[in-house]
């Protein structure tokens, strides 16, 4: 499994892939403010001390590409999304879309939300013909204050209609040098029909697979996959659209995050 640093950007992404379907990329990675950024979110503000972490994310999965992972530093009473009840409109636009930018504006709007880091590309298994250009896991430099204490994970499942993997409010590292590990699920967030049809998945989806069918795909939610649901464990690939289970499917956990304090 290969890593990477922060060393791509999205303009380097978007020439690896030229103007074709992964071109669609741009449009499913949601507000330009956010990606391969630490973004406290008034860190100090409450004269509280800096604090710097390392978070990698790795996909654990052999078919199920990642947009890049999107981590939240922030307080107890944050909770990004939860089994039983309905998805925000974060998760939903991150889940079904792969946007990023309600979650932006939620990171701009709550004091209690203290710093963002966001990758900068689909991280890509390496049984999967995209991971030439693509890594299988990022490692990205999360800055907060010792009141954003918890940290949340969440990257949209590509080749879903809303299937996201997420971790929810664990807790960051106390100490220098010190590290956690967390594995993550995977999630359905409720809020569309499982289709499993590429129509219905976002552009990418089909070009990070090596896969051409001739049909574009969206990366725009459909009323008329409207789901009136609330967040479950997802099911994963249960064959009854474009995608083999055996080669796209997956088990739970579908990634690892590592956390490490750095000061």
């Amino acid at each position: 499994m290969r890593d990477t640093t922060k060393t791509t950007t999205r303009r380097t992404v978007l020439g690896l892939t030229g103007a074709g379907a992964l071109a669609a990329l741009a449009g499913c990675l949601g507000s330009a403010s956010l990606p391969g950024q630490s973004a406290g979110n008034g860190t100090n503000g409450n004269g509280q001390s800096a604090r710097t972490y390392r978070v990698t994310v790795a996909n654990l999965t052999t078919g199920q590409p990642f947009t890049p992972p999107a981590v939240v530093a922030h307080r107890a009473s944050v909770e990004l999304f939860a089994v039983g009840d309905p998805a925000s409109d974060a998760i939903r636009e991150v889940a079904e879309n792969g946007n990023l930018g309600p979650l932006g504006e939620l990171a701009e709007e709550t004091d209690d939300v203290r710093g963002v880091a966001v990758g900068d590309t689909p991280l890509v298994p390496d049984e999967l013909p995209a991971s030439e250009m693509f890594p299988a896991a990022a490692t990205l430099e999360l800055e907060t204050d010792a009141s954003g204490a918890y940290l949340s994970f969440v990257s949209m499942l590509i080749g879903t209609n809303d299937g996201f993997a997420g971790l929810d409010t664990v807790p960051l590292p106390e100490r220098v040098n010190e590290s956690r590990s967390y594995f993550a699920a995977s999630y359905d967030a409720g809020t569309e029909v499982n289709t499993e049809a590429y129509g219905d998945m976002v552009p990418p989806a089909q070009a990070l697979y090596g896969i051409d069918s001739g049909i574009e795909g969206t990366g725009a939610s459909d009323p008329d996959l409207a789901e009136d649901g609330v967040v479950t464990p997802h099911a994963g690939i249960v064959g009854d659209g474009d995608l083999d289970p055996a080669v796209y499917g997956w088990d739970d956990p579908v990634a690892l995050v590592q956390v490490e304090r750095l000061d």
